[in-house]
């Protein structure tokens, strides 16, 4: 249960959308002390230019008021991106960690599992694992999320863009739910969001969308399959690589995670290369 946020203070971007009216509201009934940004809907600037996809006022706002905390909704409120009292973006990876550490500390994370999408960095699995939380890992989208989490009567699931899922309270994604869970966590904890994001050691990672005539054709190349068998035995357990076909455009998404950076997009690029050479007609 969220506890009260006495103490803290806050700076709330609602995306000029669905939050706009009540988060704010809900965060200073909870005991917060309240700063709005992207509060002014007008019918047409939703997400525009502020929320979870354009943080980049939150993270000034924050610095600028003295703020413990940043949370940026998106249009729809489904959603929850936090920023420290640096400025530094604490992404869904993060926030669904600190979440599950709280439920599995205190003896509610069924099964010590959490629900996660493979677009979780490896970092996230890595940090589960430390803390004895096994990852159960389903396909991008949050309905995926909570279909595992019902098959299973789980207690949490969520994915990197920051839809959370609390099944105990909701069956979709809650931003304001999500914000008050994290700022809960700070005020019982009494360690900054910046700390308790620190459990996560985020790996580098690279997304190339990689252009093709036929999406299926990179699933049936030998050669992609080739291509990354090799490159996963190169980043052993420090890295990861991972192919998706989108599915309403011609790309092949093509992930990788590694060690370094100069690593991650070497990888990622001699990939793409496979994959363009695979598809082309």
């Amino acid at each position: 249960m969220p506890t009260r946020l006495d103490g803290l203070t806050l700076v709330v971007d609602c995306a000029n959308g669905a939050a706009s009216h009540h988060a704010p509201k809900v965060y200073a009934e909870a005991g917060a002390t309240v700063h709005e940004i992207g509060n002014a809907p007008d019918g047409l600037n939703i997400n525009d230019g502020y929320g979870s996809t354009y943080l980049g006022p939150l993270q000034q706002a924050v610095i600028d008021f003295g703020a413990d905390l940043g949370i940026a909704h998106d249009g729809d409120a489904d959603r929850c991106l936090a920023v420290d009292a640096a400025g530094q973006i604490v992404d869904g990876d993060a926030i669904l960690a600190i979440c599950a550490i709280d439920l599995h500390d205190s003896g509610d994370l069924a099964e010590d599992t959490v629900v996660a999408t493979v677009m979780s960095n490896l970092g996230f699995g890595k940090a589960m694992a430390a803390n004895g939380i096994t990852v159960l890992t389903t396909d991008v989208g949050d309905r995926y999320v909570l279909d595992a989490l019902r098959a299973r009567g789980l207690s949490l699931g969520g994915e990197q863009s920051g839809h959370v899922i609390f099944p105990r309270y909701a069956t979709t994604g809650d931003g304001l739910l999500t914000g008050l869970m994290l700022a809960s966590r700070m005020v019982v904890t009494g360690r900054s969001v910046a700390e308790l994001a620190s459990v996560v050691t985020r790996f580098p990672q690279v997304l190339l969308n990689v252009p093709v005539t036929d999406r299926s054709a990179a699933a049936e190349s030998d050669a992609v399959a080739e291509a990354v068998r090799v490159a996963q035995d190169e980043l052993g357990d420090s890295g990861r690589v991972l192919l998706r076909s989108s599915g309403t455009e011609h790309l092949v998404r093509v992930m990788v995670e590694a060690a370094t950076q100069e690593q991650a997009d070497e990888v990622a690029q001699r990939l793409a290369a496979v994959v363009t050479g695979a598809t082309a007609s």
